[in-house]
């Protein structure tokens, strides 16, 4: 055992000092890699479909390893509650705020990680059937992830709106992917909201630079807390509007009505996806209000916290309201989404790292098991509506008998006068009702799982106030009332799928479905496993997030490579 662990200390020391080597380009290679690979299949045409899902999944793959890579590089130099190291790569080799620039801190490596889990996931599902629905599936999910990435890891505002229309150009072609009425009605709503979302964006990001000269996000948080007071109030508006079209992507009521719609008619791996569209949203949200408006924002300290809060509490009641109205499963798994996102979004208006921490272990939790969620539907719908099935063979034995083939008395019996125990559980019924299970327990909160570490450590940061006040009150009902109707609807979502139906059929399981749906779950379980340094690195995200300080002086004090000395040529 010694000899391993000392093998396993050695690959990690070497690990180390390849990403060292490796920095600051690597943080380039999730956004390139997609877009690299997107290119590659534009020069294939729809018959070379295996060729593609093959790159799709080798993309996917590399993607995944290079996020969790730089997740390990940003936690390497951490000490304690520290920053950690903090990546600066200078596109161009252009100093900020003049140069495109790209951060890698704790935060946006996390999700970066989390979208790669995901992507790969999702990549494999597709594979078994979807991606042969329509046509161009895999460059458009390649450049959803592009768009994805480069929001996650860009550091001024011009190229993340640059990448929210990557990212959105690419999902309106993958929510029309399989065709059909309702996806055409839902994609048209969502195509007119995210327009009018996305000129908000422009307009906003538009005053910004008239007022302050600048949009890299570092140098706007030093600009506005030594504004002029004659202008705060046109910065603010110009805020407000940017927050218009970031709620409207976060899923924030009352601009979340296109939601449920288009994400319940998307196929599964798109939904799977999707999952992480919203958090999107969240994390602009979270990002921008602690850059510009964090404690050390001066006059415009904490501006707009109380909004965000009311709006985070609205989405959490309509959503958990929505998941106990609906009956379709692929609905439910939407409306879990509003319910994530307001649960977040109630967290980031708290203003406290405290809650911060709990909400950022718990995006990575519920994002998993919504994701996972979205997969299951398709495989349990399929199932009961009777397509993709294999027969159900009888058993030899009948465990309700005895041996001359009469009744036992004293075995209770269901309505059809069959046996309530003693029935053989197949195998794929068992996983799908595991499965489900175990998105049931994520979801709502409940033990030992990862989504309750999550909503416990929220209400531990609440707790931990010296006034808990109105505001926390409400946080802290909304959370478990929402818990509680999540935990209804999906049991008897349950009842009704599981329980109520005849096992007539056995599901088909192929592998290409069953693996994916199995690693999301073992991603969350391995939350729950490792919650004590999964946790840390959350405290200490949040303590970072909340001055803004680090995250500043780590994006501004970043210098270009010096040039090559010049040599003139001797005649």
């Amino acid at each position: 055992m010694s000899s391993l662990h000392e093998l396993f200390d050695q690959a990690m020391h070497l690990l180390d000092r390849l990403l060292e080597f490796s920095m600051p380009h690597l943080i380039a290679v999730p956004i390139l890699l997609p877009m690299l690979t997107a290119a590659l299949m534009l020069l294939l045409d729809e018959r070379q479909r295996r060729t593609k899902a093959t790159l799709t999944v080798v993309s996917g793959l590399l993607g995944m390893l290079v996020s969790l890579a730089l997740l390990r590089w940003v936690n390497a130099a951490a000490t304690g509650d520290g920053p950690g190291s903090i990546g600066v790569y200078l596109a161009g080799n252009w100093m900020a705020p003049f140069g495109i620039v790209l951060v890698a801190d704790r935060l946006s490596t996390m999700l970066v990680a989390l979208t790669g889990v995901i992507a790969f996931a999702a990549s494999i599902y597709s594979t078994s059937r979807w991606d042969r629905a329509g046509v161009h599936f895999h460059p458009m999910l390649q450049l959803q992830l592009m768009g994805l990435n480069g929001a996650f890891l860009t550091g001024d505002l011009f190229n993340l709106f640059v990448f929210f229309e990557v990212m959105l150009a690419a999902s309106y072609g993958l929510l029309l992917h399989g065709s059909g009425r309702q996806r055409v009605r839902a994609g048209l709503h969502y195509i007119a909201i995210n327009l009018a979302a996305s000129s908000m964006f422009l307009i906003g990001a538009a005053m910004l630079y008239g007022l302050t000269g600048t949009l890299n996000m570092a140098d706007l948080g030093q600009r506005i807390a030594q504004l002029d007071p004659a202008d705060r109030g046109l910065v603010h508006a110009a805020a407000a509007i940017l927050a218009t079209a970031f709620f409207a992507k976060a899923g924030a009521w009352p601009l979340n009505f296109w939601l449920v719609p288009a994400y319940g008619s998307v196929v599964a791996p798109v939904g799977a996806v999707f999952a992480l569209l919203t958090k999107l949203g969240v994390y602009t949200v979270l990002r921008l209000w602690s850059v510009l408006f964090g404690v050390d924002g001066g006059a415009s300290a904490q501006f707009g916290q109380t909004v965000i809060l009311a709006l985070g509490l609205v989405t959490l009641f309509v959503g958990a309201l929505g998941v106990l109205g609906t009956q379709r499963l692929a609905l439910l798994a939407s409306y879990s989404v509003l319910v994530s996102a307001g649960t977040l979004l109630a967290a980031v208006g708290l203003g406290r790292a405290s809650v911060w921490a709990g909400a950022l272990y718990y995006l990575m939790s519920s994002t998993l098991a919504v994701s996972a969620l979205f997969l299951l539907v398709d495989i349990v719908e399929r199932w009961r509506n009777g397509s993709s099935v294999a027969p159900h063979a009888a058993e030899d034995d009948a465990p309700f008998l005895s041996e001359d083939l009469r009744l036992l008395s004293d075995v209770n019996l269901d309505d059809d006068a069959q046996a309530l125990y003693g029935r053989a559980i197949p195998a794929g019924v068992a996983f799908l009702g595991l499965a489900f299970i175990l998105c049931t327990l994520l979801l709502a909160g409940l033990p030992p799982l990862s989504g309750f570490v999550g909503k416990f450590a929220m209400l531990a940061g609440l707790l931990q106030a010296s006034q808990l006040g109105n505001a926390g009150i409400a946080v802290m009902a909304l959370l478990i009332g929402g818990g509680f109707l999540t935990l209804l609807a999906l049991c008897r979502a349950g009842i009704r799928y599981f329980w109520n139906q005849p096992h007539a059929n056995l599901p088909a399981l192929p592998a290409l479905e069953v693996l994916p749906v199995a690693g999301l779950l073992l991603a969350a379980i391995g939350l729950t496993i490792g919650a004590g340094p999964v946790m840390q690195h959350a405290q200490a995200t949040a303590e970072v997030l909340h001055s803004g300080q680090h995250y500043r002086q780590a994006v501004m004090a970043a210098s270009p490579v010096p040039a090559p000395p010049f040599k003139e040529k001797t005649p």
